[in-house]
């Protein structure tokens, strides 16, 4: 049997569950499968930090996925909150960058992208072990708990009628004149008017196994990240900290995470004793409060990296109804509803905020 629908969404974290969303407010039937439980890869795994990484060195293509997202993240994450009871905790709780040897970039990148910055307070850096260089102060950057989002937005779209298929594994994959005419899982084939694939780190290998003759196969790869929680107490710490390449992350509850690796490990998900130990020591050297708290978790997930880290938005060329929204290594909360609503743009026929081009699967 065969199961229609408007849209078919192949993968259930953040970027699927957000494009899910975007189909179904235009009205669309929408269905999403996923290979495990839906939201528990990188989206789940991943730290929560509304911005990226010294976003200054990273490409332009980056940063305006980024600010489009940031300025709808409060009210979606309202809406969520009052439609669901499920608070997603995106907080501004601001950031302090300890080191920025390229400051001037810094200073230009924010004041371009109207990104609110000062000299941090004195009071920001007095429990800090650390030597600071030029240290920059970004009081609105928010995050969001990756957990409390997903299971929001899962309970949003249920209650909007989006249909959720989980432990879905694909068995194959039919194509008729460039048509992609049905989807085969051992829970039943799908067919839909576009198919789209949000697959993170899987979207590659779902490429080189059923298209393997396509003209494009995705340099997208996966890179484990592990991470660390420590059970603190409220008030240990209220902001977020990057400092070199980690971060610390205070939730709500008190509790602080510390990230994060970035490892060539394939699909392997697995922990290690070396990577603990690393977080563990920046985190207590960086706050030595936190050597008065245990550490409550430890884990790891698998980020869809790719070369320049700018995901890939759009129409595949060879399957007319195919199209990705993948590829948006360590940024995928930060950029995913932006990318989101570019490629329902696209697929929907509106004009897009946003250059396609830069996001095509074929890039010049």
């Amino acid at each position: 049997m065969t199961l229609n629908t408007d849209i078919l969404i192949i993968g259930g974290g953040i970027s699927g569950l957000l494009t899910a969303r975007e189909f179904r407010l235009a009205g669309l039937d929408v269905t999403l499968i996923d290979k495990s439980q839906l939201g528990r890869e990188a989206s789940w795994a991943g730290g929560g930090i509304l911005l990226p990484i010294y976003p200054w060195r990273q490409a332009e293509a980056i940063s305006d996925l980024v600010i489009a997202s940031l300025q709808s993240y409060p009210s979606l994450s309202r809406e969520l909150h009052q439609s669901t009871g499920i608070d997603p905790e995106w907080q501004p709780c601001g950031m302090l960058i300890c080191k920025n040897p390229d400051y001037e970039s810094a200073i230009n990148w924010c004041k371009t992208r109207v990104i609110d910055y000062q000299d941090p307070p004195s009071a920001l850096l007095k429990d800090l072990n650390t030597l600071c260089e030029q240290p920059l102060w970004l009081p609105n950057i928010a995050q969001a708990r990756n957990p409390r989002l997903l299971k929001s937005l899962k309970m949003y779209l249920l209650q909007n009628g989006v249909r959720f298929i989980e432990h879905a594994d694909i068995t194959g994959v039919d194509i008729d004149k460039q048509t992609l005419t049905a989807i085969r899982t051992n829970a039943g084939s799908f067919s839909a008017m576009q198919t789209i694939l949000c697959a993170g780190a899987w979207t590659a290998d779902f490429l080189r196994c059923w298209l393997p003759e396509s003209s494009v196969q995705l340099p997208i790869q996966p890179v484990r990240g592990q991470m660390l929680l420590f059970d603190a107490t409220p008030e240990t710490l209220n902001l977020m900290i990057l400092d070199g390449d980690h971060y610390l992350i205070p939730r709500r509850d008190g509790k602080i995470l510390a990230g994060s690796t970035v490892e060539q490990a394939g699909f392997d998900k697995t922990t290690t004793a070396e990577a603990r130990d690393k977080l563990y020591t920046f985190a207590t050297q960086l706050l030595p409060d936190l050597l008065n708290y245990p550490v409550c978790a430890h884990w790891a997930g698998l980020r869809p990296g790719t070369p320049d880290g700018v995901p890939f938005i759009g129409f595949h060329p060879d399957v007319k109804n195919l199209s990705i929204n993948a590829g948006h290594f360590r940024n995928g909360l930060v950029m995913g509803p932006a990318s989101a609503k570019l490629l329902a743009d696209l697929i929907l026929q509106r004009t897009p905020t946003l250059n396609p081009a830069t996001y095509a699967l074929h890039r010049s």
